[in-house]
Parts: structure tokens; C-alpha cells; sequence
């Protein structure tokens, strides 16, 4: 993979060098601060050149750029902010640029509600991070970001069962069932990305990343009932630029980024990124002795703008990644009793078999799996924007087909006997959306957006999913006990060796809706903001799967015990909804640096189906549950955002979500179904507050901090499925029981207190010649215990744990920035997550937090 890179780098750097070939002469310009002093000494360098001049004891300062229209120039000084200039056309006056002082506080600036506004004048709880706070926080995918945004959780025991959260809400905890729509809308580029999975690959040369809590349906084109992550790339330049970064560190750490971008002819610009990154595992397995759960991913993506006028850009973007761990195994973490016969223990099963863990300590990081573990996956696609200026507003177009390939391999006993001897749930996805939107001013007093979006979808098993049993199985599905002579017929040879089903499914999903908002300006500090959406779902699946090997027989008894372990099933649904949502904000801009707002939404999560499989009883499948009821979401929430002082800000939401009919997955110990299948609870509950805070104190010295609580909780859900401790329940009379009433119990996923603080001490200075500061910053990272399960459990609670994250070097805008980086300092031992093996024994696995890692980056930036 080396090899690839230095590749990539290479072709990046011509490319770059050919971008120049479009580009004039003298300029002139005086610099000085904001009370209009010249400023002596100042470095004027010529942006992707090492042409540089000096400001004198007047402020001025001419340089030759030798270069063609259009050009960039940046300003440094110590003690003030970098300032970089466009010269778009020649001109006769000198230039005249103001630096500010380098303890002023910069205003974030977002473009979620469609428009270019500071996110502090925002009636949304909103958090932002620049792609340069993120590169530099070792934050290079969602999973590494929730650590400076607390009210985002992500767990991923694979990139297909990856769950992203906001508040605790979005989608369903563990396992995922691809049958439900996400709750918590994922954007880059004003591209909706459906799969899930690709929070888990790489970011590639983002500007921002804004993090929007609570409904937004009346402003995204797909329905997002808890929230949205609107992802901004760098765009294509008509001044040529580039940045290059390798980083290294130890488990044999290596990334690389690039990214060039420059004019291509007088109305064409381009950029091209990349990002790749490798690591050797963490976790040692001691039967193959190697390491597994490392890192192999690597992203390319390409833009072309084209410019025909001042008011029109139309931009042609396409992206690839591709992602090859040894990955992702997980560890048994513990052994919950159950109430099944002593013999169906899972210290008794295995002790049968003569085997035993590798380790009792989760944390050794030592498996001993047989079944190879693979999370191959490949994720891409192709858009076109087109933004036209019309009247006072921007018409937006935005079409896209995005795809996903995935190419799995599962050790689902997670032990080295063969029980589950493979999973393999290959599939296909592919997805085409369209959204048309108007965004501006109606009148004086009345701004908004409207839009329209269609979304379809096709997700297909590719060409086959497979689960297979081992020779071990037997003894973990063994429901009587041996008779007098120790023998059962589950031990007949070869009767589950081998055995499995093979499954096609088929599911394709439309989606259709017109949303909007409008923005009436009641008076200059009062603003009504009410929002609606129409929404249409459409949902067709056919699932069929078919039984496999294991002993040949026609002895009925044999085929009774075979059938108790897998059996056919097959089914179809087809299934629309429709739904009208909306949402209500009132604005109040209380003084100058106090801004407050109230909001209600209605939203709805729609229909789902269930993708993988249904339980069965006396009848066969028990298609009541093929079909899962859309969640109806009532919303309230307010907040303050204000700048109590210069140089700060303070933002406070309180809010509660009611939810009826809440989606969620459940775990059965039917082996068939050990990705578990999906049910409706009839009524949960979150609410919480948030705090955001930062401040710069002086020119030397930030913080910045988010709390978050959280109380999630079922108000009702009687028809649960029980815990895992609980598994062989049965009656005064014997029977056995499958579900309780969790009404009370908390929500999975939901650490009641999580948060985050940072700060940086810097000063300015030089590194080879490159004007810059030297810095060093810590950040912490903390989230209370939660429940690890969708009925809670005793044994499934994750414990609370704080990670130390710390930086050290220089960093300059042009030139060199090289610093040393550490995470998890302390090297704290955690879960991120725990799971209960399939078939219910009692055994659960934990996924494993990363251990101490540090390293170093270097960046070179044109």
C-alpha cells in the first residue's frame, strides 16, 4: 500500500503543477491592524510559490507573482490571524488589508438551513467542527469525532452493523436490520449517504462538519427524525493550492493525505484528494498467531467545477473508498448465568468439549478464533450540483448514485470451536437520489427554502448470505439432557456439521417528498420559523432461505433436531406509508449577544420491514412481525446561545422527545436469527440538556467544552424480549416464557452524562523560515455507564471510562506544520460496546476500545 501512495502523491503533485499553467505580475498593498497602524515586518508570501515579500516601516510591500489570474496571497504576522487575499483582477490602487489580533474569538459560519450564516444566529442546537480541528484531533472517521461532539454515539461492531446516534436516538442499537430507514440523516455535499457504513470509512478533505441535534425533515431532503451530519468537502479553487500530510505511529501506524486543486482553463477548476490509512492489530489471535483488527482503508476523491457565469457553478464530483481489515473480532467479555438446565450452561457446554477461553481477561486482547474475520468493503459514487443565482436566491440541484459492496466474515461463537462456522452476509446496495431546492428571500421580511427529493434504493444478498454450523454446535443447541447412559441423539456424528441456510433477499424502498421552511421576520429580533414536509415511503422485500448439508437422513427425529436449529422460511411484504411532519420555531433575539429560540416538531420515522428473517412458531413464520410500524416522534426543545463576554460563548438547550411505536432490535436465541429481528416498543422517552462553551482567554491561551445529559428511557414496552440472564424463564407451571414487560428500563446506547473539554496554549513563532505557532493541547473525553442491551441487563452495561488525548508542535497555514500526537494517554482499559453471542448460552463479547497510540504528523502545505 506504500507503493499506492507514493503513487497517489505523485500523480497529485503533477497534477498540481499543471494547474499552475493557467495562472501575473507586480502588486502593491499596505498592511496594518484594526486601529489602522502600519504593521513592519509582516511576511507576504505568493500562495503555492516560495515568491514572499516583507511589509516596511510603512505597511507596504510589493511582490512580483510572476503568475496569471486569478492568485492568493497570504499575510502573516506574529501576534495576529493569517489572512489569505483572491486577486481576481488587476488593479491600480494599492491593496489594503487589516489583520486582527490573534485573541479574537472566530465566528463560526455554517450553511445547514441552505444559506451563509454564523452559527451562533442559528435557532438550532448545533455543533461544528473545522476539518482542520478534526485533522489535527486524530478525528478521521464519525467513531473518532464523538469525541468532541458528547451527544453523538456510534458504536460498530462492523462497518454493516454500525449504529450512529444523536442524544441517543437515530438507529437501532447492536445488530443492524437494513429494513429500517436511519433516524439520523448522514450529508456530504448535500449528498444523502443511506448505508450506514460509511461513518466508518475515512473523511477526505473536509472544510466543516456540523452536527444538527434534534428533527430536521423541513430542511434535508431525506427525513431525519433525530438529527443530521452535514459534511462539507474543500471545494475546487481557481488559485492553485495543495496540502500534503504522512503521519506515522506506533502498531505500525501510516497515513497519508493529499490534496491539489487549481484552475484548469479560465472556467474550469479541479481538485483531487486522497486519504489512506494502515495499522497492524490490536488483538493477537494465538491460534494463527497473528494480529487482527487492524486498519486498511484507502479513499480518492475528484471534482470539476465549472464556472459558465459570475452566478451559476455546476460541479461534477465523484468519490471511491475501499476498506480491507483483518477485522472486526471481538472478545468474550463475560459469561452471564442463564435459567436454562445447569447443562446449558456455557461453562458447562464448553468444558464438555474440552475447551477453554485463551484468556478470562477480555482486555489480554488474545482470541483464538477459527473462522477468519473480514469487513471487505468498498463504498462509492457520482454526483452533479448545479447552484444558479435566481432573483434573491439560489436554485440548487443535486443528483447522485452512490453504491456499497459488502463482503463479510463472521466468527459469531467467538470461541475456537467450530458452533458457528460462518456467516457471511454478502450484499449489494445501490442508490440513485435527486433533490431540487430554492433557498432566499421571498420579501423583506420573508426568507425560507423549499424543495423536493426522491431517493430509491436497491439492496440485494450477493449473491447468497450463508450461515453454517460447526461440529460443536450440537452441544450448544442441546435442549434435553443425556439419558442414563450419558448418550442424547444430538450427538449423533455429523448431524449439524456443515449444516446451514443459504438466504436471497431482495429489498427495494422508495422514498419521495416536498419540505420547506420559511423565516418571518416578525420584527427585527423576533423571528417565526414554521417548517413542513410531506413524505411518501414505498417498501418491497422478497426473503426466501433454504437449509444446506449437515447428516443426510430421513429419520424424523434427526430432522426434528435439525429444524430447531435452522430451518426454510420464506416471505414477502409490500408495504407504503405516507405521512405529513412539521415543525414550529419561535426566535428571540433577547439582546445582542443573546439569541433564543423554542421549537416543537412532528416527525416521523417511516415504515420498516424485517430484512433478516422472522421467528417462527407451531405454523411456520409468524408474519405479524414481517412488518414494523413507522415511529410518530413529538419533539419540543429550548435553547439560549449567547457571548456573555468578548472572546466567549455559551450555549444552553434543554428538550424532550416522546416516541410511539420506537424501532428497535432484539436478540433471540434462535440461532436463525442471530442478527436478531426488529420490533416496535410502544412508547419511549429522552430528554436532556446540553451545554456548549469556549473561550479565548488571550492571544496564548483556549478552552472550549460540551456536556451533555441524557435520560432515555421505555415508557412502555410490555412485549420485550427478555434479558439475557433471563433466557429459559419459565412459569409456576413449567412453560416457558420469551418476553416481559421493560417499561421503566433505560434505553440502549445512552450514557446519562457525557463530555467533552479541551485546551491549547500557543504562541507564535518561526520553524525553517515558515511563520507559525507553536502549541501544545490536551483533550478529554468522558461518558457516564450504559446499557449495552434492548432489555436491560445486569451483565450487558458498559462502565464509565475518560480518555486523555494530547498534541504537541508547530502549525503554520503555508509551509511546514509537523506535531506530536498521543490518544487514550493513559491507556485506559474499555468497551465501546458488549453483545451476547448468538444462541443465547450466556456467553457476550465486548468491542474493545483502542490502547495507548501515538505517533507523528507532517504536513506541507502550498
Amino acid at each position: 500500500m506504500k507503493t499506492i501512495y507514493t503513487k497517489i502523491i505523485t500523480t497529485l503533485v503533477l497534477l498540481f503543477i499543471f494547474s499552475f499553467s493557467f495562472a501575473q505580475t507586480t502588486v502593491n498593498g499596505v498592511v496594518t491592524n484594526s486601529q489602522s497602524l502600519p504593521l513592519e515586518g509582516a511576511n507576504v508570501v505568493l500562495k503555492g510559490t516560495r515568491y514572499n515579500a516583507t511589509t516596511d516601516a510603512s505597511g507596504t510591500f510589493t511582490i512580483d507573482t510572476q503568475e496569471k489570474l486569478p492568485y492568493s496571497l497570504i499575510i502573516q504576522y506574529v501576534g495576529y490571524k493569517s489572512k489569505e487575499v483572491t486577486i481576481a483582477e488587476l488593479r491600480d490602487t494599492p491593496l489594503e488589508i487589516i489583520l486582527t489580533d490573534d485573541n479574537v474569538l472566530v465566528e463560526v459560519v455554517i450553511t445547514s438551513r441552505r444559506r451563509i450564516e454564523k452559527a451562533q444566529n442559528v435557532p438550532i442546537p448545533i455543533s461544528v467542527v473545522s476539518g482542520k480541528q478534526a485533522e489535527e484531533a486524530g478525528a478521521f472517521n464519525v467513531n473518532r469525532l464523538k469525541e468532541l461532539v458528547p451527544s453523538v454515539q456510534l458504536y460498530s461492531s462492523n462497518p454493516r452493523n454500525t449504529t450512529i446516534n444523536i442524544r441517543g436516538l437515530g438507529s437501532t442499537f447492536g445488530l443492524t436490520n437494513d429494513g429500517i430507514d436511519p433516524g439520523v440523516g448522514f450529508y456530504v455535499d448535500g449528498v444523502y449517504y443511506a448505508r450506514p457504513a460509511a461513518t466508518t470509512l475515512d473523511f477526505i478533505d473536509i472544510d466543516r462538519i456540523e452536527v444538527l441535534r434534534g428533527p430536521q425533515g423541513t430542511l434535508f431532503g431525506k427525513n431525519t427524525t433525530a438529527g443530521a451530519f452535514n459534511v462539507t468537502t474543500r471545494k475546487p479553487s481557481f488559485t492553485s493550492g495543495a496540502n500534503f500530510e504522512v503521519s506515522f505511529g506506533n502498531y505500525g501506524f501510516l497515513q497519508a493525505k493529499a490534496s491539489i486543486t487549481g484552475a484548469l482553463s479560465k472556467k474550469f477548476a479541479g481538485r483531487l484528494s486522497f486519504s489512506g490509512t494502515q495499522r497492524d492489530g490490536l488483538i493477537e489471535n494465538v491460534a494463527t498467531g497473528k494480529s487482527v483488527n487492524d486498519l486498511n482503508n484507502q479513499g480518492v476523491r475528484g471534482q470539476l467545477l465549472y464556472k459558465p457565469t459570475e452566478n451559476t457553478d455546476i460541479t461534477l464530483a465523484t468519490d471511491f473508498s475501499r476498506q480491507r481489515p483483518d477485522g472486526y473480532a471481538q472478545v468474550i467479555a463475560g459469561v452471564a448465568p442463564t435459567k436454562r438446565a445447569a447443562y446449558r450452561q456455557f461453562n458447562q457446554i464448553i468444558s464438555d468439549l474440552n475447551y477453554s477461553l485463551p484468556s478470562q481477561n477480555p482486555f489480554d486482547r488474545k482470541i483464538d478464533h477459527d473462522t477468519p474475520w473480514r469487513s471487505g468493503q468498498d463504498l462509492g459514487g457520482i454526483s452533479l450540483n448545479v447552484e444558479t443565482k435566481i432573483g434573491e436566491g439560489t436554485l440548487t440541484s443535486t443528483s447522485a448514485w452512490r453504491y456499497w459492496n459488502w463482503d463479510p466474515s463472521n466468527d459469531r461463537d467467538f470461541t475456537g470451536l467450530q458452533v458457528l462456522k460462518l456467516s457471511q452476509a454478502t450484499s449489494k446496495h445501490q442508490q440513485w437520489s435527486q433533490e431540487v431546492r430554492y433557498a432566499g428571500d421571498f420579501s423583506r421580511r420573508l426568507s425560507g427554502v423549499i424543495g423536493v427529493f426522491a431517493i430509491g434504493q436497491e439492496l440485494k444478498a450477493d449473491p447468497i448470505q450463508i450461515e453454517e454450523a460447526g461440529s460443536a454446535q450440537w452441544r450448544f443447541s442441546q435442549d434435553t439432557p443425556n439419558d442414563s447412559n450419558g448418550y442424547s441423539l444430538w450427538q449423533t456424528p455429523g448431524l449439524l456439521d456443515g449444516y446451514g441456510i443459504k438466504t436471497r433477499n431482495t429489498l427495494n424502498t422508495f422514498s419521495g417528498a416536498i419540505f420547506g421552511q420559511l423565516d418571518w421576520k416578525i420584527t427585527d429580533g423576533l423571528h417565526l420559523l414554521p417548517g413542513l414536509r410531506y413524505n411518501y415511503d414505498k417498501k418491497k422485500l422478497d426473503y426466501s432461505r433454504e437449509t444446506y448439508g449437515g447428516l443426510q437422513t430421513t429419520n424424523p427425529a434427526l430432522l426434528a433436531l435439525k429444524k430447531k436449529v435452522y430451518s426454510n422460511q420464506a416471505f414477502k411484504v409490500d408495504v407504503d406509508d405516507t405521512n405529513f411532519s412539521g415543525n414550529l420555531t419561535l426566535a428571540y433575539k433577547a439582546a445582542d449577544r443573546v439569541n433564543t429560540f423554542a421549537t416543537y416538531a412532528r416527525s416521523y420515522k417511516p415504515v420498516g420491514v424485517n430484512v433478516g428473517g422472522i421467528p417462527t412458531d407451531a405454523n411456520g413464520p409468524i408474519l405479524a412481525l414481517a412488518e414494523i410500524k413507522p415511529e410518530q416522534v413529538n419533539h419540543f426543545e429550548v435553547g439560549v446561545k449567547t457571548s456573555p463576554f468578548d472572546r466567549t460563548i455559551l450555549n444552553v438547550t434543554l428538550y424532550n422527545t416522546d416516541i410511539k411505536n420506537f424501532q428497535t432490535l432484539v436478540q433471540s436465541p434462535d440461532v436463525s436469527l442471530n442478527r436478531g429481528y426488529l420490533a416496535n416498543a410502544e412508547k419511549v422517552r429522552v430528554r436532556g440538556a446540553e451545554l456548549d462553551a469556549s473561550i479565548t482567554v488571550n492571544k496564548y491561551l483556549s478552552f472550549n467544552g460540551a456536556v451533555s445529559y441524557t435520560d432515555g428511557k421505555y415508557v412502555s414496552f410490555k412485549n420485550a424480549p427478555l434479558p439475557l440472564e433471563e433466557t429459559g424463564l419459565k412459569d409456576a407451571n413449567n412453560n416457558a416464557i420469551y418476553a416481559k414487560d421493560i417499561s421503566g428500563g433505560a434505553l440502549p446506547g445512552i450514557s446519562k452524562w457525557a463530555g467533552s473539554l479541551g485546551g491549547e496554549i500557543s504562541d507564535s513563532g518561526k520553524l525553517f523560515g515558515n511563520v507559525g505557532k507553536f502549541f501544545f493541547a490536551l483533550d478529554t473525553y468522558y461518558r457516564s455507564s450504559f446499557s449495552s442491551s434492548a432489555s436491560p441487563s445486569k451483565y450487558l452495561v458498559v462502565d464509565s471510562y475518560a480518555l486523555l488525548n494530547g498534541r504537541i508542535g508547530f502549525r503554520a497555514s503555508e509551509g511546514l506544520s509537523v506535531y506530536l500526537w498521543g490518544r487514550n494517554l493513559l491507556n485506559k482499559d474499555y468497551f465501546e460496546q458488549l453483545l451476547p453471542a448468538g444462541g443465547n448460552a450466556g456467553q457476550y463479547v465486548g468491542v474493545l476500545g483502542d490502547q495507548r497510540t501515538y505517533g507523528i504528523t507532517l504536513r506541507y502545505s502550498l
